[in-house]
């Protein structure tokens, strides 16, 4: 029976050798977990704004509940735990060793539209907040589903005069990760302006009736207005 048994351990060690586990594969963190991990877990939340404070490495109740927040928000399982698809949504890499990751590993073009929300995201507010980016996004999209605009996204971005990107070129410009992420959120129902169908900076415009509409929110440097 030992021999059968030393035989087996024997035999699963050198299937180990030839198919190696990968690092990370099956690591979940919840709350209790700690380290390195979830410091980079908390970065990543913070940047997307989920999560506000600093990344301790500690996953508690905070960074679960921002979890949640982005797994409701990005049609994942809804369960506060960061395993293999929470992760690669983040676009974080879970290992023992410390490694570089990028968003853009993980992100996407989805549809036509979705790369053409990007663009326009990228041309108009890659220098705000990313809460600041899908905003702008949701804008677009508002506009979209009201019947005082044109019902499909090109013709909300290309109509005469809406949108300064457009007649000046930068439409054209490729999207960053962070815009293509932002675009992806919107078009998933995340709309921080509540509805809005205008935004514009008030430092930057000298138009009286944009700016005789009602401000709903700001975000950055824009006014956000219906």
């Amino acid at each position: 029976m030992k021999k059968s048994i030393c035989l087996l351990l024997a035999g699963l060690f050198a299937l180990s050798l030839v198919f190696p586990v990968r690092a990370g594969a099956d690591i979940v963190l919840e709350i209790g977990s700690r380290g390195e991990n979830v410091t980079k877990v908390q970065k990543r939340l913070i940047q997307y704004g989920y999560m506000t404070g600093t990344a301790d490495g500690r996953y508690g109740e905070k960074t679960r509940d921002a979890v949640e927040w982005f797994q409701r928000r990005n049609g994942l399982a809804v369960d506060g735990r960061v395993g293999k698809k929470t992760a690669a949504a983040l676009g974080v890499t879970l290992t023992g060793a410390s490694s570089s990751s990028s968003s853009s590993s993980s992100v996407s073009i989805v549809s036509s539209d979705h790369r053409l929300l990007a663009k326009l995201v990228y041309a108009e507010a890659r220098g705000e907040s990313y809460k600041g980016q899908v905003a702008v996004a949701a804008v677009t999209l508002n506009r979209v589903a009201s019947a005082s605009f044109p019902n499909t996204l090109s013709g909300v971005v290309y109509q005469s005069g809406a949108y300064s990107c457009v007649s000046n070129g930068s439409i054209n410009n490729t999207p960053d990760s962070t815009a293509i992420r932002a675009a992806l959120e919107a078009m998933n129902g995340w709309d921080p302006t509540n509805g809005c169908l205008y935004y514009y900076n008030p430092r930057l415009t000298n138009d009286k009736w944009i700016k005789s509409r009602p401000v709903v929110t700001v975000i950055g440097n824009h006014n956000f207005a219906k």
